[in-house]
């Protein structure tokens, strides 16, 4: 009760404002300009637009009008704040908040009002889904999002199924509700495995818009049935299923349309899509062909594209799995309808006889388009089947039967394959994991009510009436909850129960039971049931007759009265069809045809069944359709009525949500308020009804701290000094309203009855209103003062000036009198004195020039006499000169003709003396001396000769037997191998030519090397001259350029910021896309190891695998280790593949260039390999003397060898073994002597050394005498050969001709071997060993081996010529490649040829760079395996000692002793931590896994950065790969599983983030690399890394560097977000606004009743100092943290902004003034940290310019621009969202108007803002880790002793 007698107890009535009822817009506000008296008959009142209006009053029959809320009130996001809770101001509100701030949502107690706005609003993104997420509902502004979210956190919560009820008349954007609410739920619970269910849930749209809307007069996408769909999720959760209900779908709407409506999407959809290849067989046309879609006129729906719709509808079939052959059939089934709609039935005898032609092509379509005979379908569609006791009858049927029974089969057909459809989509939706939740979507029609209602409309209100109960008794259960749990008296409210209309509905033979009574009498009608009808029902209330008319009725819902035309409701229950018909279709060829119509079970008892199960049934609440002629089936109603007991079941379970859906106007134009509409369907849908629950009792709360705040101005200083909040209300309370019945003190709250606030409000208003007036009249009273004493401060000040003035102008006056006079007498004299200069000028002006014309005469004169006698001078001369040169000419010939006489005779006498004999004597005499020289020197060589051949005589005698036998042999080996010397021979000769070729090879090398010099030097000399004119045109390009600056130098360097901001953009969008993939990759990694520890979960223990912990991180760590390895060729390649795994050696690039070249090698050695192998083909027959002769050779020489090895080491082990007997006996026997001494070790290590010192001295004799053997016996065989080649072949050479120093060593070796034998008398002295006679046996095979190394020498010969022959080949294809290349560059331009030499000579290095580190990967590899087998021996060594070193037990302690004793001299410590390698598990758990922050927080920051880079680096030095590779692969995974295992600590995550920046950098430092050491000492430099490139690892450092900064900031971001809103927005940091705060503001969160979470901003900034005090304490990169602190400020400013943007609490003018003081706080503490470089503060712009816009004048134009220039950091729709939202709390602020919002939009068009409404809080900036190098050196660290690391070793 709101009604104007209240406000008698208040005020005055006189501008008391109030609503007055009005025909056009239902409700009009007015003000009482008079106070009313008792007695008077009427209000005198002024409307809006100034005229006066007389209301009449009747207090008896309280006839009063309604009061105003205050404009305070006016906006309020739940309607239940208002202080006046009535019809006009929901309407009033609802208005204002849709047209002045298009804010479509409003709550209203528990329901959520939506009004649909008629345009795509930028409020349903992803950003607003996570913004709602989590909140409680009554934090942000009304949305559906606040609705779901509710509905989510009450199910987590309170473990309850839920359900959201949309409601609303057709139109009204019911579906689009229900459709984000799904899309909320898919995405906040999306499912946890792969199968996309929430995507399925999705996508089952468009394919239930496409079959089950269609377009009506008041919406262009109605949904024409109701459904209810149910979201399952498992206990985490997370969607894992759905299923689907539907109810009455209009199949009317198949066969008919009213105008300007259309039929189902789906028939539109697809006629537009007939053109495709595979509908061609449909028969389909334009869908203004088919009787089925034309009947509305227009079938197109503006904006609306049904072709691209349709490839959504198959889109979305096939991501919920039906099958392309189901689908091809669901659209041949829907074309067979729009067949069947134009069939042609022609009648006979005034329509009683009926047919269909035969030649009808429509039929025929259909027929085949179902799969049905042609015949039987004709026939049955104009014969029904008459069935009686006797016999059947077979009988024709009118006109106007065939007609509805065509209709109802295509109604039947249409409604069976809906029903289909709903089933395959749940099977699609259906799960096998058990529910353990479900949160219901009930999307129905609401109250309907039309001209002509029909049997759909019943029905339908009927929905209603059920669920307006259920609504109202759940407000009811809520408010009496709310009571009782605050501790206040419960009173009974009245309310309407519309129980009694139910009743007369759904009861026992209420109007449903008399329909179906109706429906089983044989002949009964409509007007028969409707008498029944009147007679039944004429005395209940909500039942009524019409008075002109005999067949409607009138039923008294609780929205409206609807008056009914019983004209078909009989038929429409029955729904028949006939069962011929059903029966050809189920005989149909096509089988899904068929079961669209096999009988199914009964839908009770199904649903019987699966009532026992654990989660609701899948299936449609529509059953399927039985055969007409059964006496069973149940009429529509009564399944309608069933399936709606089942629904009100469901929703009885579960705890309702409400929306209630507004249709705004019926022109469906945007923003557009009908508020006759508005308040009929405000009517019908139950809001008023709650606003009039909530109104019987106390709808205005408010706790008790806001009370205080906002009403502390009434109360006075006594008051205000206690402490007890809730005592301070109690008390000014009961001061200010008498009547304890208009309020009530709960636990928590206070409640008001109906106008009590703005009674309050109305006492604050005069509180500030006084204080107003005085604050004005001080102030007008100080403003007059001042202003006296401005103006008699002026008078004073302006006289004093005049008196100056005047008594200045009297003396310039005199001053210039004076002047004058001055003046004259000067000028005068000036006057004189010039007249005489101007007399004086003009004379000697005269005099000069008559003086000069004298002078110019004489000197004229004087010139042309000088110059006559110069030209007489040159004529004498040039006479003279030709005389003398003609006399010289003469002379001259004259001494030529006589030289030439002399010489002639001269030459006569030459030749006369040349011809005689005498001449010839002289010459002679030198060359007799040369002859006779030559001939000594002849007569020398022969005595040489002869010498040397009785030598030979004498060694061929010596050994005449041995030749004999070597003869022997020959003699039969050249009978076996006839024609060897010719082949010899051949072989020679074709040495020779092959030497030729060569020469002559290197000659034309030679030559083209010049020629390529010559054109080298040509080609840089050209190089050189277009480099000079490339400079030259440089320079004159400089020259333009400078100009073209210097004019537009400022345009310039403005487009060059712009080019340099948009690189940066582009770096960093770049930089942040590679993080995000490293973040992507991180989460992903994360995805793969809790799928890993579930599947290790499920497993059964006793069958398990073991899990891969390596991720793939490690795997990438693992590149490096192939990289630095010693990789020499391809085939040592693939074996450390095979060996390490395909999975961990990732080939990097450095890898796939040496096996691309190893591949272009291998081809070109193929190539080579097949030409050699033509010509050895060629050769094999040349080669088989030599090559067998070399077997032989070879198999004597190893033989011997082998012989001479064996007997030598059976000598040697009988001397060792003697030796060892006698050193062992000699030692016993020692050991018996001295029991006691203590010498008998040292005695033993003696003879041990000795021992091994005579082994060592034996072997080394022994390898001697062996060479010396081989030696010996090569060079016997060698001669022996060489003779034997004499004998066989005289042309034959000695095979060491050209080494004739080995041959005579060879032959005085022999000599001294006779020589030994002859003089050697004692053989067993000399031979006591048998070294003597190997020896000489040996000597037997020297002639072998001299053969076998003449035959290696001719094959490494053939091989030496073959590779030159190869290099000679190649230097040609190079050479022709360069010069085809050259040839190319010539025809290119100069700029082309030098990027072309460029390009080329980078080629060559690469290439050569290629080469070079192969070679030294193969000498490292070869070092290696040398090293390798070195620590083999060495250990056998080692084993070997320890074996033979018989030390007692008791002697051991005392060794150990003596060791301990031993005082070691200290080395400086390198830098270098050594360790073993099964050492290396326990290493990184102490110094990584199980190592905490604190234990090396007292010593050096980043200690275990240090202590790892030091144990690389000992690695490094002994060059070990493996361990480096095995260490930093340990080092990451050790890091990584740290990480895993604190996921949630800050501090954890930041010291192994400062550690992995520190060991990178330090991988830097150390690496080598010039431009990482410009900051090194020289000790720094020592300790750089030698061996090894960790490139590849510092890459994995820093890819694991962003993990660990993103997994920092999502905990940083983790801990601030609670408090960022609290903290930020709702901070009182200046004291006195909160008292501004909106009044009335109403929470229904689930989590109101929590305790109090909000925190302060000083609490927020204690948090930012901890971490930065962490991350400095740790020693993370300065620059690191100024990053960190920008992402978090980046997050702040989002969730802040995000927040106002979406809450109209916060926007006001106050707040604008908290926020700014609050991001002050922030800046300063920025400031006070050294942050401010960070460009933290810069993040908070957009927050900063949205309080200044709260703060700043909103009226004028200017004010506009002025906004418009300073909101740059904010879009578009944020800065008129912020002024949409603005709400005045006082009574002296203003509201933003719609005119001024408007201008700024048109200010603001010119910008290209996103479309985004809301930041992005996720974003994250890309990291960067600069270079850091650090001043500490490595042997100045200390390792504590609380890192139990005793296992290292320092170096």
């Amino acid at each position: 009760m709101s009604k104007l007698f209240l406000s008698f107890l208040f005020s005055p009535l006189q501008h008391t404002r109030v609503w007055i009822p009005d025909p056009d817009e239902v409700w009009r506000s007015a003000e009482i300009i008079k106070d009313y008296k008792e007695g008077d008959k009427s209000l005198q009142l002024k409307l809006e637009d100034e005229t006066l209006y007389e209301y009449p009053v009747d207090l008896q029959g309280n006839e009063l009008p309604f009061l105003r809320n205050p404009d305070i009130l006016v906006g309020q996001n739940d309607l239940t704040a208002l202080s006046y809770l009535h019809e006009p101001a929901v309407l009033h509100n609802l208005k204002v908040r849709f047209l002045e701030s298009n804010h479509i949502y409003t709550y209203c107690g528990i329901v959520l009002v939506a009004i649909n706005p008629y345009e795509q609003l930028p409020i349903y993104e992803q950003d607003v889904i996570y913004a709602y997420s989590g909140q409680n509902m009554g934090d942000m502004d009304p949305h559906i999002f606040a609705v779901a979210e509710e509905a989510y956190k009450q199910m987590a919560r309170d473990e309850k199924n839920q359900s959201i009820i949309v409601s609303g008349e057709s139109g009204a954007g019911k579906t689009v509700s229900a459709k984000y609410a799904m899309r909320f739920f898919a995405t906040v619970g999306g499912s946890a495995s792969e199968t996309n269910i929430e995507a399925k849930v999705l996508a089952s749209s468009p394919i239930m818009e496409a079959i089950g809307n269609a377009k009506t007069t008041r919406n262009d996408n109605s949904s024409r049935f109701g459904k209810y769909i149910q979201i399952g999720f498992d206990k985490r959760y997370h969607i894992i299923g759905a299923n689907m209900r539907t109810y009455l779908l209009e199949k009317s709407r198949v066969v008919f349309q009213a105008e300007d409506e259309r039929n189902y999407h789906i028939f539109y959809q697809l006629c537009a899509s007939s053109s495709l290849p595979e509908f061609k067989d449909f028969g389909l046309t334009c869908a203004e062909d088919f009787f089925y879609t034309s009947q509305g006129g227009d079938t197109s729906i503006d904006g609306v594209d049904d072709a691209d719709d349709f490839e959504k509808t198959r889109h979305a079939f096939t991501l919920l799995g039906v099958k392309e052959s189901h689908q091809m059939t669901i659209f041949r089934i829907i074309a067979a309808i729009l067949h069947l709609g134009n069939l042609e039935i022609q009648g006979e005898r005034d329509g009683e006889v009926c047919y269909v032609s035969g030649e009808d092509e429509h039929l025929s379509n259909f027929c085949s388009l179902l799969g049905v005979e042609y015949g039987q379908m004709q026939h049955w569609l104009c014969h029904r089947k008459l069935v009686t006791t006797a016999e059947t009858y077979v009988k024709s049927m009118s006109l106007h039967q065939v007609v509805n029974a065509r209709n109802a089969l295509a109604k039947h057909i249409y409604a069976q394959l809906f029903n289909w459809i709903v089933q395959h989509i749940n099977k699609a939706l259906h799960t096998t994991v058990k529910q353990h939740s479900f949160i219901g979507v009930l999307d129905i029609y609401g109250f309907e009510t039309f001209e002509v209602n029909s049997f759909e409309q019943f029905c339908i209100n009927y929905a209603n009436e059920k669920l307006q109960q259920q609504f109202n008794s759940h407000v009811f259960k809520l408010e009496q909850e709310e009571y009782m749990k605050e501790g206040i008296p419960w009173t009974l409210i009245d309310f309407d129960d519309n129980q009694p209309c139910i009743d007369l509905i759904e009861a026992k033979l209420g109007i449903l039971d008399l329909l179906d009574e109706e429906c089983k009498v044989p002949k009964g009608t409509d007007q028969n049931w409707a008498q029944k009808l009147y007679d039944r029902h004429a005395a209940s209330q909500h039942f009524q007759k019409p008075r002109m008319s005999n067949t409607s009725f009138i039923v008294l819902h609780f929205a409206d009265k609807v008056e009914y035309q019983s004209e078909g409701f009989l038929e429409k229950n029955r729904d028949t069809v006939y069962e011929e018909q059903i029966n050809i279709l189920k005989a149909s060829k096509y089988q899904m045809v068929a079961d669209l119509f096999q009988e199914e079970k009964d839908a009770v008892a199904a649903a019987a069944v699966q009532k026992g199960a654990p989660r609701i049934s899948v299936r449609s609440a529509r059953p399927a359709f039985k055969a007409a002629n059964k006496e069973h089936r149940k009429t529509v109603g009564h399944q309608f009525r069933n399936s709606l007991q089942l629904l009100m079941e469901t929703l009885n379970a579960t705890t309702p949500h409400y929306v209630r859906c507004i249709k705004p106007n019926d022109e469906k134009l945007p923003f557009k308020f009908d508020p006759k509409r508005a308040v009929q369907q405000l009517r019908a849908c139950g809001v008023l009804e709650t606003i009039r629950i909530s109104a019987a009792g106390f709808p205005s709360r408010w706790s008790y701290p806001d009370f205080f705040n906002r009403y502390r101005v009434l109360m006075n200083k006594r008051d205000l000094s206690k402490n007890d909040k809730k005592q301070i209300c109690q008390t000014l309370l009961k001061d200010l309203i008498k009547d304890p019945d208009k309020f009530q003190f709960g636990r928590t709250k206070i409640f008001f009855r109906a106008g009590q606030v703005a009674y309050l409000e109305k006492l604050r208003a005069d509180k500030f209103r006084a204080a107003t007036i005085m604050i004005q009249k001080t102030v007008r009273g100080w403003l007059q003062r001042a202003k006296y004493r401005r103006l008699r401060q002026a008078t004073l000040t302006l006289q004093r000036h005049v008196r100056g003035h005047l008594a200045r102008r009297l003396f310039e006056h005199l001053r210039r009198t004076r002047a004058a006079i001055i003046l004259q007498r000067q000028y005068r004299m000036l006057r004189m004195r010039r007249a005489f200069l101007r007399v004086r000028n003009a004379t000697l002006t005269i005099q000069a020039f008559a003086r000069g014309m004298f002078v110019r005469r004489i000197y004229h004169q004087m010139l042309a006499e000088h110059k006559a006698t110069v030209l007489q001078r040159f004529a004498r001369g040039w006479l003279a000169r030709v005389r003398f040169r003609r006399a010289r000419a003469a002379a001259v010939l004259l001494q030529c003709h006589w030289r030439r006489l002399r010489a002639r005779r001269q030459l006569q006498a030459l030749r006369i003396e040349a011809r005689s004999a005498q001449h010839l004597k002289k010459l002679n005499i030198g060359m007799e001396n040369k002859v006779v020289q030559l001939q000594r020197k002849v007569d020398e060589q022969n005595k040489e000769n002869k010498l040397l051949n009785e030598q030979l005589s004498m060694l061929t005698s010596a050994h005449s037997s041995e030749v004999e036998k070597l003869k022997k042999e020959l003699q039969q080996y050249q009978q076996s191998r006839q024609g060897d010397g010719n082949q010899l021979l051949s072989l020679q000769e074709e040495m020779e030519r092959l030497r030729m070729e060569l020469e002559r090879a290197h000659g034309e090398r030679e030559v083209m090397e010049d020629s390529y010099g010559k054109e080298r030097d040509l080609l840089r000399k050209r190089i050189s001259d277009l480099e000079e004119e490339n400079a030259l045109l440089k320079q004159e390009k400089e020259e333009l350029n400078s100009r073209i600056l210097c004019q537009s130098e400022d345009e310039f360097a403005r487009n060059t910021v712009e080019e340099n901001i948009q690189m940066k953009k582009e770096l960093e969008e770049e930089r942040s896309r590679y993080q995000n993939l490293v973040k992507d990759y991180a989460s992903l990694e994360q995805r793969y190891d809790n799928l890993r520890d579930e599947i290790t979960i499920i497993k059964t223990p006793g069958h398990r695998r073991n899990p891969s912990n390596q991720s793939s991180l490690e795997s990438d760590s693992n590149n490096p280790s192939i990289c630095t390895s010693e990789i020499g060729d391809t085939e040592d390649a693939i074996q450390q593949v095979e060996e390490i795994g395909m999975e961990k050696a990732a080939m990097d690039m450095t890898l796939f260039l040496k096996l691309q070249k190893r591949v272009r090698e291998l081809e070109l050695e193929r190539k080579k390999l097949q030409a050699q192998l033509e010509k050895k083909e060629q050769e094999s027959k040349k080669a088989q003397v030599i090559e067998t002769r070399t077997e032989v050779t070879s198999e004597h020489e190893d033989f011997a060898y082998n012989s001479l090895k064996r007997q030598e080491l059976e000598s040697e082990n009988k001397k060792l073994k003697n030796e060892l007997n006698e050193l062992r006996k000699a030692i016993a026997d020692h050991a018996t002597q001295n029991n006691s001494s203590n010498d008998v070790q040292d005695s033993y290590n003696l003879l041990l050394n000795q021992l091994k010192s005579a082994s060592e001295e034996l072997e080394v004799r022994k390898e001697e005498v062996l060479i010396l053997r081989s030696q010996i016996m090569k060079a016997a065989q060698q001669k022996e050969t060489g003779k034997n080649m004499e004998s066989t072949s005289p042309s034959a050479s000695w095979p060491n001709s050209d080494r004739h120093v080995d041959q005579e060593d060879a032959i005085e070796a022999y000599q001294g071997m006779c020589e030994t034998n002859r003089k050697t008398e004692d053989w067993g002295y000399l031979n006591e060993d048998g070294e003597l006679g190997l020896a000489y046996q040996g000597l037997k095979q020297v002639a072998r081996l001299l053969e076998a190394q003449l035959q290696d020498q001719r094959r490494e010969h053939e091989e030496e010529m073959e590779a030159m022959r190869n290099h000679m080949d190649l230097m040609q294809e190079e050479l022709e490649n360069q010069q085809q290349a050259f040839l190319q560059s010539l025809q290119l331009s100069p700029e082309v040829q030098v990027e072309l030499g460029l390009q080329q000579e980078i080629t060559r290095l690469t290439n050569e760079n290629l080469d070079l580190k192969e070679l030294l990967e193969k000498l490292e590899k070869n070092e290696k395996k040398l090293k390798k087998q070195l620590k083999i021996y060495m250990k056998k060594v080692q084993d070997f000692e320890a074996s033979q070193t018989m030390v007692p037990a008791e002697r051991r302690p005392h060794e150990r002793n003596m060791q301990v004793a031993v005082q070691r001299k200290e080395k400086d410590f390198q830098g270098m931590l050594e360790y073993y390698k099964e050492d290396e598990p326990l290493l990184i758990r102490n110094l990584i896994t199980d190592l905490k922050p604190q234990a090396v927080s007292a010593t050096v920051p980043c200690l275990p950065a240090y202590i790892l880079y030091m144990c690389i680096r000992h690695a490094d030095y002994i060059n070990d790969d493996q361990k480096v590779h095995s260490l930093l692969t340990s080092t990451i995974n050790g890091v990584k599983k740290v990480l895993k295992k604190h996921q949630d600590d800050f501090e954890m995550t930041s010291f192994w983030l400062a550690n992995t920046c520190r060991l990178r950098h330090c991988l830097k430092q150390y690496s080598g690399e010039e431009v990482f050491m410009t900051q090194n000492t020289a000790k720094q430099n020592e300790h750089c890394l030698k061996n090894f490139d960790l490139t590849e690892y510092r890459q994995v450092m820093e890819q694991l560097s962003i993990q660990i900064y993103q997994q920092l900031i999502n905990i940083a971001g983790g801990i601030l977000q609670p408090m960022i809103v609290s903290a930020v927005l709702e901070n009182e940091g200046i004291q006195g606004l909160s008292s501004v705060k909106p009044m009335g503001y109403r929470k229904y969160s689930s989590n109101s009743a929590e305790g109090d979470s909000s925190y302060s901003l000083d609490e927020m900034i204690r948090q930012l100092n901890t971490f930065h005090s962490i991350m400095c304490d740790q020693g993370l990169d300065p620059e690191i943290i100024q990053q960190v602190f920008k992402q978090l400020f980046y997050m702040i400013n989002a969730i802040a902004l995000n927040n106002l943007l979406l809450r109209k609490d916060v926007c006001s003018w106050s707040t604008g003034m908290q926020l700014r003081f609050n991001i002050s706080q922030l800046e300063e503490w920025l400031r006070g940290k050294n942050l401010q470089q960070s460009g933290a503060a810069e993040t908070l712009n957009p927050l900063i310019q949205a309080a200044q816009l709260l703060q700043l004048k909103k009226k004028t134009s200017e004010d506009a621009e002025a906004i418009c220039s300073l909101c740059t950091s904010l879009t578009t729709q944020q800065i008129v969202k912020i002024l949409n939202l603005y709400t005045p709390v006082n009574e002296f602020e203003e509201r933003v108007t719609v005119a001024f919002i408007r201008n700024i939009q048109k200010q603001l068009q010119e910008r290209n803002d996103p479309p985004q409404l809301l930041l992005d809080f996720k974003h994250t900036f890309p990291v960067l880790f600069p270079f850091n190098p650090s001043a500490i050196t490595m042997d100045s660290i200390h390792l504590p002793a609380s890192l139990n690391l005793d296992f290292l070793n320092k170096v």
